[in-house]
C-alpha cells in the first residue's frame, strides 16, 4: 500500500468480493457484529452478479464477540501478501 493512504490507527479497510450481493452482505454482516464500521460501498466484480463491497472496520470498538479473541498475539514470520496484494 505504498501508493494509498493507509487507515487511520485502529482502523482497517476491508474489501469482500463474493459471487452474489447476498453471499458478500452476510460476510459484512458478521463484520458488524464483532466491530464498528462504515456504511458499506457496493461496486460490480466482473460478470454473472459479482458484488464487490468496501468498509472500514474500526478495531478500537469491538463488540462482544470480538473482545475475547481480538487481544493482540505474535505476528506469523514469514506470511506473505495473496498474488493480487502485493
Amino acid at each position: 500500500m505504498t501508493d494509498q493512504q493507509l487507515p487511520t490507527a485502529g482502523h482497517a479497510d476491508v474489501r469482500v468480493i463474493a459471487a452474489t450481493p447476498e453471499v458478500a452482505r452476510a460476510v459484512v454482516e458478521i463484520l458488524r457484529r464483532c466491530f464498528a464500521t462504515t456504511e458499506q460501498r457496493s461496486y460490480p466484480a466482473g460478470h454473472d452478479g459479482a458484488t464487490r463491497l468496501h468498509l472500514t472496520v474500526d478495531t478500537t470498538r469491538a463488540a462482544g464477540p470480538a473482545r475475547a479473541w481480538l487481544a493482540p498475539g505474535p505476528t506469523s514470520a514469514g506470511q506473505r501478501p495473496q498474488q493480487d496484494e502485493s
